[in-house]
């Protein structure tokens, strides 16, 4: 397929989402309720997001090759900034989205020039320990801004009116559409720019980048800023679709889904990756409605219990996919068409 052929196909898939607020056909198993229902298009909408944050964590784990345990730590950003910047600061949505862009980019930049001075497990024991700082931060909730492990809801009159009420639902479901497709061409330019290329490259052998002259330490900088910044992004948008903050989305058991996201979707694919984050979201949400199902219910115990548990269902998933689906979903589909990931950016 050529390039105008597939840019064209691209954007008519985009045309169809975007269309599903007005879809109102059942679609079950899929969904409980028909495609436009609201509880359908939030579901849709935390899956584009998990999907935009499974790509941010790629670009760094991916393409350059750093194993980050403190990823988490830059959603949180995104999440808390923003309700803290709407509810304890009361500024407009804005402001606070100003405000928020701009520590996303400065927690980074200070933490990453740190981070970066060790490589390989070091590295990732550093991240580790900056997530877990940041966790402990929010659960000792400083000046009552936080509000500690009962998390931080967001006003009723905090946001605009048309971000609020069931029946805007397909509003946040729009902007998180809008989040996956920024964040997919933003990850899709970047690792297919010179600065990416040297990404891929230290990834395969970062002695031979220094050997050519060029300076390891700036690009992996570059790396983890950018990554870290669309995960603050990604963030920000499920803080408008949930409504509020919780201290689940800073522990580091939660930089570890993503790491399964990754996996599961295929490592260093960016699109692979942001069918993983969908996947692994849809999954667990799902699960949890077949888990309480009068069918599993019913069951004999040996079968009930392991059944009613939705992450040992994933678990068992996870490692059935590694072990018998070599490069996860992407790989499964780039054997069944080779010419699938053309142009992709996979390695």
């Amino acid at each position: 397929m050529n390039p105008v052929a597939r840019i064209g196909l691209l954007i008519a898939a985009i045309a169809l989402v975007a269309a599903a607020p007005w879809v109102g056909i059942p679609l079950p198993p899929l969904f409980s309720e028909a495609l436009n229902a609201p509880g359908s298009l939030n579901l849709l909408a935390l899956c584009f997001v998990f999907g935009a944050l499974a790509l941010s964590y790629d670009i760094i784990f991916g393409f350059a090759g750093l194993l980050s345990f403190g990823h988490a730590l830059y959603f949180a950003t995104g999440v808390y900034v923003g309700a803290i910047a709407l509810t304890s600061w009361h500024l407009g949505l804005p402001q606070a989205i100003a405000v928020t862009l701009v520590i996303s980019i400065i927690l980074p930049l200070v933490v990453g020039a740190v981070c970066l001075r060790v490589r390989d497990i070091q590295f990732a024991m550093v991240t580790l320990a900056f997530a877990q700082a940041g966790s402990i931060l929010v659960m000792q909730n400083p000046f009552g801004l936080t509000g500690g492990e009962e998390g931080l809801a967001l006003g009723a009159n905090v946001l605009p009116s048309f971000l609020t009420g069931v029946e805007n639902t397909r509003n946040l479901y729009w902007i998180a559409l809008a989040l996956l497709v920024a964040v997919c061409a933003i990850g899709w330019w970047s690792v297919n720019s010179s600065p990416g290329r040297v990404w891929q490259a230290i990834r395969e052998n970062e002695r031979r980048v220094e050997v050519i002259g060029l300076n390891p330490y700036l690009y992996k900088l570059g790396a983890f800023v950018l990554s870290s910044f669309l995960a603050s992004a990604a963030g920000f948008v499920y803080l408008l679709i949930e409504g509020s903050a919780s201290p689940d989305v800073t522990t580091a058991s939660f930089t570890l889904v993503l790491l399964v996201m990754v996996v599961l979707g295929g490592v260093g694919t960016l699109w692979g990756a942001v069918l993983g984050g969908m996947v692994y979201e849809y999954l667990d949400f799902r699960l949890v409605v077949l888990s309480n199902a009068t069918g599993v219910q019913s069951l004999p115990a040996f079968l009930r219990i392991p059944l009613s548990e939705p992450l040992f269902i994933l678990g068992v998933l996870f490692i059935i996919l590694v072990l018998f689906v070599p490069g996860g979903l992407a790989g499964a589909l780039r054997r069944l068409n080779p010419a699938f990931l053309a142009s992709s950016g996979s390695h």
